[in-house]
């Protein structure tokens, strides 16, 4: 078996940045922080980082002048004013490009646009950019739930992060024929871009793909289908240990990848399993 690994994987600057800061956080009585919802989305990376004193929270209740870290989805405002309320310690480690949308889509709507974000709308990262714009806003998954806009003139229009450069095209190709004025920041973080493509460059390559990452991650999600519809055989793991050696021939090459949010040694650990079958 040969095992060839993607130009670009794992950890992207926005999650090695959140690590970093969290990591150097001073302990007081053993935790260093708590997070307003996992720090990034990787179930195995988030236990450990608990193990190192990063505590996840649902809400602020419970953490009145405690530290709070912001993590790298970002947050709505309402949620930091409410933490200044209740006079948190704030850590912000939200990524620089998450912030360029969520930037984007309060200007937009102190403008007087229509807000429109091409995303997951359960997605935490598209509910803070949804707070940017006071609420106000529509997100849309792909081009298909672009609604009637025969009362709206103005649309701005900004992006997840994560989400493919294809799919906001096509999202940016329907509405342009149907308003009198467009304005669009393209807010796809460029990391994101580069590991799609060296992913599906590799699958098409290879007999075998592995993406490896959290199914709780979005763009770890979208690598593998990506990467399914390139490679016949691509599979979706979180750690070695759900690799079948059923999945490979002999002389397979097998292809690897990961989400932004996958560690180093999940990534080390799946190559390991593959050059032991």
């Amino acid at each position: 078996m040969n095992v060839k690994i993607a130009g670009h994987a794992g950890f992207c600057y926005g999650v090695k940045r959140a690590v970093d800061i969290a990591m150097n956080i001073e302990k007081n009585n053993g935790i260093r922080a708590y997070t307003l919802g996992p720090l990034i989305h990787n179930p195995q990376m988030v236990e450990l980082l608990k193990k190192e004193g990063l505590m996840p929270v649902d809400d602020l209740e419970g953490c009145k002048g405690k530290k709070i870290m912001i993590r790298t989805h970002g947050t709505a405002p309402a949620n930091i004013v409410k933490a200044k309320e209740y006079k948190c310690s704030i850590i912000d480690a939200t990524c620089p490009y998450v912030k360029k949308a969520q930037k984007a889509a309060e200007k937009l709507y102190m403008e007087g646009y229509a807000v429109f974000i091409v995303g997951e709308s359960d997605h935490p990262e598209i509910k803070g950019i949804v707070g940017f714009a006071k609420g106000n806003a529509t997100v849309l998954k792909d081009e298909n739930e672009v609604p009637l806009l025969e009362d709206i003139h103005r649309i701005g229009l900004v992006a997840q992060t994560t989400i493919s450069e294809n799919i906001f095209a096509k999202v940016t190709r329907k509405i342009v024929p149907e308003v009198k004025e467009l304005r669009v920041f393209n807010t796809i973080c460029s990391a994101t871009k580069n590991r799609q493509i060296s992913a599906v460059n590799l699958s098409n390559k290879v007999d075998v793909m592995i993406v490896a990452g959290g199914r709780n991650s979005a763009n770890t999600t979208r690598l593998a289908e990506l990467c399914s519809q390139a490679c016949k055989k691509a599979y979706h793991v979180e750690t070695s240990e759900e690799i079948d050696p059923e999945w490979f021939l002999k002389d397979d090459t097998v292809g690897v990848t990961a989400g932004a949010s996958t560690p180093d040694w999940i990534v080390k650990e799946v190559v390991g399993k593959l050059i032991k079958i």
